[in-house]
């Protein structure tokens, strides 16, 4: 299983770069390799910091990301991660798995369904400007990316796409440094409490980073357009895929 897991952590590095999602990819993905649940769902958080770093020094070097916005997510959302990784240690395993998957469905049907922008731009530019706006959905995004062990990339790129308007690589590059900096309090937590088995975390670490460094270069050449599209069809795919091995498993 370690080959495999090395090779999953490549392919969902290159995902994370392109597309701004990876524990949230790489949590079912370790899972159908036999990776058990509470194991699966924190294995990537070692690799998620220093992935998330390399993905978004790929977009900064662009100017695509915007470290104004950055800052006031960040501000709300830590606290808020630390209580969903307090938390994630009280919920069953199997539930955090299918709650994975089934953020990942409805966040690719509602990229489809806006065709990955804003639905008003007027509104989006005054969402960004509301600071409670901004405010109520750090929080709701840091308590889900502690709850869930990841770096919330597959909620903020949504947020920033549908809700606030962002250009599509600013929305990913964006994404990437919050998930750098969320990422922190829920490894700590994680750690504290004994859940990382480093043997799979250094594996997938090992082909995560490379991976996340090339796919936030080659996600930049993607047309702004495409990307958008790319990216709902992508997780609405996925997601589907990975509910019906899941349901399989589990009868």
């Amino acid at each position: 299983m370690d080959t495999w897991v090395l090779v999953a952590g490549i392919v969902v590095g290159l995902l994370y770069g392109i597309f701004g999602v990876g524990s949230a990819v790489a949590t079912p993905v370790l899972s159908l390799l036999g990776v058990p649940g509470l194991a699966a769902v924190v294995a990537p958080l070692p690799a998620l910091l220093p992935s998330s770093i390399a993905g978004a020094w790929s977009y900064a070097r662009h100017d695509n990301v915007d470290r104004r916005l950055a800052g006031r997510i960040i501000a709300a959302a830590l606290p808020a991660a630390v209580v969903g990784a307090l938390l994630s240690h009280r919920v069953d395993g199997r539930v955090l798995l299918a709650l994975s998957g089934l953020a990942l469905l409805f966040v690719g049907l509602r990229v489809l369904g806006t065709g990955g922008t804003a639905v008003d731009a007027e509104r989006a530019a005054r969402r960004r400007a509301d600071p409670r706006f901004v405010c109520g959905a750090a929080i709701v995004v840091g308590f889900l990316s502690g709850l869930l062990a990841n770096g919330g990339g597959f909620l903020l790129v949504p947020l920033f796409l549908v809700l606030l308007g962002l250009e599509p690589h600013r929305a990913t590059g964006t994404s990437l440094l919050i998930a750098a900096t969320l990422t922190v309090p829920t490894l700590a937590t994680h750690i504290v409490l004994g859940d990382i088995d480093w043997t799979t975390a250094g594996l997938l670490a090992a082909g995560l980073v490379p991976g996340a460094l090339l796919g936030g270069l080659v996600g930049q050449r993607f047309p702004a357009r495409r990307h958008a599209a790319a990216f709902g069809l992508f997780l609405v795919a996925f997601a589907t895929w990975y509910l019906l091995r899941l349901t399989l498993h589990l009868t």
